[in-house]
C-alpha cells in the first residue's frame, strides 16, 4: 500500500513526500520520506521488506541517508541491518535505543527530544513519547504537517502498556500533550495497519479513539484492562 502525503508548505515549495507501505505478517507499516527538491531521503522503521523499500526511494529518484527509529521492538528493526548495510545510512533514535541499535548498523547517533534531523530542505522533528517503551520517538513533518507514530498511536488505538519498561501514565501524557497537542490537521502514519484506513489526522483520533478519550490515567488503564500505577513518592 502507497500512500502520498501531499500539500504544499507555502507558495514555493512541495514538503517532504511520504511513501507508506505494509510489509511483513504484522501488518507493518514503513515509510519512505522523500525531499522532492533534493532527491535526499530515509527510511522510517525498515523492518521487513526491505527490497522493496529501497526500490521505492531507487525508483522516485531518491538516496537515503537518514534511517529514523520509532522503538526498537523486533518488529520495527528486522530489517535495520540490511538496510543500513545497502544504504549506509545514519540511524536516528532515543538515546536509550542506542546500545541495542549499535550491533545492528555502524553509523548510529541518538536525537534530543525536538531535535530537528534533516531531509534535504527541510526537518523532521524527534518527539520523545515513552509509554508503550521508554524509547518511543514519533517523527514530526511540521512543513506537511505528518506525524509518524509507531505503535504510540494507531487509527482507533494505541500500543500496548504491558511491555518491560511500560508507563501508562507516560502514554497518557504522550497520548494527550505531545501528539494531542499537534494541530488538528496534522496526518497520523500508524506503525501498523490496525484501523479502518491506513492514516487519519490528530482531530479525527480526538474525537473517536477510545485511547485519546481516555484523558485520565485511571480511565486509561480501564481502556487497556492494566492496573492502575501506583503514584510514586
Amino acid at each position: 500500500m502507497l500512500a502520498d502525503a501531499a500539500g504544499f508548505a507555502d507558495a514555493r515549495t512541495v514538503p517532504l513526500v511520504i511513501e507508506q507501505l505494509e510489509v511483513g505478517l504484522l501488518q507493518n507499516f514503513c515509510e519512505v520520506i522523500g525531499c522532492p527538491e533534493t532527491g535526499d531521503a530515509a527510511l522510517v522503521d525498515p523492518a521487513f521488506e526491505v527490497d522493496r523499500l529501497l526500490r521505492v526511494a531507487r525508483e522516485r529518484g531518491w538516496t537515503v541517508s537518514t534511517i529514523l527509529l520509532t522503538h526498537t521492538h523486533d518488529d520495527h528493526v528486522a530489517g535495520l541491518d540490511e538496510a543500513a548495510a545497502a544504504t549506509g545510512a545514519v540511524v536516528r533514535c532515543h538515546p536509550v535505543e542506542v546500545a541495542v541499535v549499535e550491533p545492528l548498523a555502524p553509523r548510529v547517533r541518538a536525537v534530543t527530544d525536538g531535535e530537528r534531523v534533516r531531509v534535504g530542505a527541510f526537518s523532521v522533528e524527534a518527539m520523545f513519547t515513552p509509554g508503550h517503551v521508554p524509547g518511543c520517538v514519533c517523527w514530526y513533518l511540521p512543513d506537511n504537517p505528518a506525524v509518524i507514530t509507531g505503535d504510540v498511536l494507531f487509527v482507533g488505538g494505541c500500543g500496548g502498556v504491558g511491555y518491560v519498561g511500560s508507563d501508562p501514565a507516560a502514554m497518557v501524557d504522550s497520548l494527550q500533550r505531545r501528539l494531542g497537542g499537534l494541530p488538528e490537521h496534522t496526518r497520523v502514519y500508524p506503525g501498523h495497519d490496525y484501523g479502518k484506513t491506513p492514516t487519519s489526522t490528530i482531530g479525527w483520533e480526538l474525537a473517536h479513539n477510545p485511547a485519546m478519550l481516555a484523558d485520565t490515567v485511571e480511565r486509561f488503564c480501564d481502556y487497556k484492562n492494566v492496573p492502575v500505577p501506583m503514584p510514586t513518592r
